[in-house]
């Protein structure tokens, strides 16, 4: 990482990043300054990357208020649900953050899903509209009015939970902002840490009002949950948050809980979700007709939709309730016991497929015809965890192997991979970061193999794929090549970028020279969209001329912003 004095800004270049650009972080804005588009959705990808980093360490945690180990799952498909609907509506910032309230309410997912999404709701709302701009007491405030909306919404709050952890993040807040001098952006930054200082100590202190959470040994997977977003939120406004490079979440091995006894047998058996096209006014009596049915209530929204989620042992009644208040739709019932049961679950699919993201329509192309079921995506289209489980799951096969092929896919597609296994599919995600390694681990599938035999087999191709690419310089850098301007072609080198230069060509024959140096017995080349002519047969026959030993394959992949791939095996 370098810093341009001129822009006062650091730069830092990601290679596995599909959007090859410079990426400004660290630079503040102006006092009172209101939040952008692009800072918001900047926001809005930095906390599905941390939320994706950290699943499967709150999905183990998940011991209350079912143990159905589900809650980091279930929080990042609503925090993707609400990004994606903020992206399509990509205009004014008005237009964005309506679409992402909406996007979260439709998309929640379970108990902290659905209350996480009323967070969001009041909390996003205060920071985008206050006229004062993004200030401290504007990030107190924001923080208060989502944790007095989210106990509002829950029938029967409980401390020990999310709702303990949102309070104590605005009690800290409103602390820190009550300070004469609190004006300005740093400010903000200095409130919002402050806030998740707090969070996390208020999420150790879970075990300690929840005896459900001690017996187990875990704290709040919900709680966790939001100290994942606080953080993520604290390293966007502070300026060191980067694309591609989320930090590892908490521990690498989690071990899981203990939890006493069966599935609370005197519990209620089902878990009921249905959005509500209902008038305001109508929602009260919801509540209390819904709360003497069960428990864990949380009724979220406003302005004639709705987000209700209950637990009862009467199905019948939940949906029945909601029809007395308006218009229920996309209900989904869930039986606690058949859930937890369904780990063990022999599958009736057979057979092995495997789920390949290609960058551009040739590459889509090679992937197909290879046998894999291909995700589209590539520069400008971030593939959401619904393209992989379709992918997954129009494999119509017990074992399912995926290769996302890019750095911030891998997350989502380990999403998508649990929720397949629910289904009782097994899978397993090789964690490919560009599309080389992608052909590299297809190459050598072998169906015939055990399931685990396997995946190693594609892990170590992969693992073993030195890779490189060419791309051209949109805006001017620093890169740790050195300083680059617009039109400057550059060259990527195991994830670096390691050349800068007029040509493409020679630019070309530097990052090949340079990858074949560590030795190699084949050459791939995938020729990208913008690619002079000519350009994989002049590399071609220089390698064919110097290293007769090396064989040299090459595909038109057709991706965008990469004019050439390059793998070394």
């Amino acid at each position: 990482m370098a810093r341009n004095e001129a822009n006062r800004t650091e730069l830092v270049w990601r290679p596995d990043y599909p959007d090859p650009r410079r990426i400004p972080v660290g630079e503040r804005k102006a006092m009172g300054e209101a939040p952008d588009v692009a800072g918001f959705l900047r926001w809005c990808d930095a906390c599905v990357s941390a939320l994706g980093t950290a699943r499967e360490e709150i999905d183990a945690l998940n011991v209350y208020p079912v143990p159905d180990g589900d809650t980091g799952t279930n929080l990042f498909l609503t925090f993707e649900a609400a990004t994606a609907a903020g992206r399509a509506a990509d205009t004014t910032l008005d237009a964005v953050v309506r679409a992402f309230i909406d996007g979260a309410l439709r998309g929640a997912r379970g108990n902290s899903g659905v209350i996480m999404a009323q967070l969001l709701r009041a909390a996003v709302r205060t920071v985008s509209t206050d006229p004062a701009g993004l200030n401290g007491r504007t990030v107190a405030a924001a923080l208060t009015g989502a944790s007095n909306a989210a106990y509002a919404a829950v029938g029967e709050p409980v401390e020990g939970t999310i709702l303990t952890v949102a309070r104590e993040a605005a009690g800290a807040a409103e602390a820190v902002a009550a300070r004469a001098d609190i004006a300005d952006i740093a400010d903000a930054a200095e409130v919002l840490t402050a806030a998740a200082d707090a969070a996390r100590v208020a999420l150790a202190h879970t075990p300690e009002q929840l005896e459900t959470l001690r017996r187990a040994g875990v704290v709040d997977a919900g709680g966790r949950g939001l100290c994942v977003v606080l953080d993520a939120t604290v390293r966007v406004l502070t300026g060191r948050w980067q694309p591609g490079a989320e930090p590892v979440i908490g521990r690498q091995h989690v071990p899981t809980p203990v939890v006493e006894g069966d599935l609370t047998a005197d519990g209620p058996a089902y878990e009921v979700m249905y959005l509500l096209d209902a008038d305001d006014d109508r929602v009260p009596a919801l509540r209390e007709r819904l709360g003497p049915l069960g428990d864990s209530l949380v009724v979220v929204g406003g302005e004639g939709l709705w987000n209700v989620h209950v637990h009862v042992d009467d199905v019948g009644a939940a949906i029945e309730a909601g029809i007395a208040a308006g218009r229920p739709h996309r209900i989904a019932v869930t039986h606690f016991a058949e859930q937890t049961a369904r780990t063990g679950r022999q599958p009736v699919l057979a057979g092995r497929g495997v789920v390949v993201m290609a960058a551009g329509p040739g590459l889509r192309r090679l992937f197909g015809e290879a046998g894999a079921q291909v995700v589209a995506g590539g520069v400008g289209h971030r593939c959401s965890t619904g393209e992989f489980l379709d992918a997954i799951r129009g494999c119509r096969a017990a074992e399912v192997i995926v290769l996302p092929n890019d750095g911030d896919s891998i997350a989502v597609a380990e999403a998508a991979a649990q929720q397949a296994r629910d289904d009782g599919v097994r899978v397993s995600v090789i964690p490919t970061r560009v599309q080389v390694q992608g052909l590299a681990a297809l190459a050598v599938h072998e169906p015939g193999r055990s399931f685990d035999d396997d995946v190693v087999a594609m892990t170590t191709a992969a693992g073993h794929a030195r890779h490189g690419a060419v791309t051209v310089a949109a805006r001017q850098a620093m890169t740790s090549a050195g300083p680059c301007e617009p039109g400057d072609v550059l060259g990527v080198v195991e994830g670096d970028f390691a050349v800068v230069g007029d040509d493409l060509h020679d630019v070309a024959d530097q990052v090949v020279h340079r990858l074949l140096g560590g030795g190699g017995e084949l050459l791939t080349l995938v020729i990208g969209d913008g690619a002079p002519e000519g350009l994989a047969d002049r590399l071609e026959r220089r390698i064919v001329d110097e290293r007769p030993e090396i064989d040299v394959v090459v595909y038109d992949g057709g991706q965008s912003r990469y004019p050439l791939l390059v793998a070394v095996e």
